[in-house]
């Protein structure tokens, strides 16, 4: 791969969000860290992990779980800037 700047989804979305910028207020960062996966969602991505291991994956199986980790991924950087933003709000006070 070239060293050029990535276009992967999440790294895209890395750029967009920037997650290192504490830059939401208190309300906001505090609601984004309350969103995640329903248990049914969480449920699935286990199946599909098991399935993984096992090696029996189905093409759409496959799509579902890239699906999965892109919005995990999109998720994490979202909570990361977050928890940025808590961090230097809490020091500021």
């Amino acid at each position: 791969m070239s060293t050029a700047t990535s276009n992967h989804e999440a790294a895209i979305f890395g750029r967009l969000l920037r997650p290192d910028k504490g830059d939401l207020s208190p309300d906001l960062a505090r609601h984004v860290l309350s969103i995640d996966f329903a248990q049914e969602d969480r449920d699935r991505m286990n199946e599909l992990a098991a399935k993984v291991r096992e090696a029996a994956l189905t093409a759409e199986e496959v799509r579902e779980l890239e699906n999965f980790n892109l919005v995990g991924d999109v998720l994490a950087l979202w909570h990361s800037k977050a928890r940025r933003s808590l961090s230097q709000s809490q020091s500021v006070s």
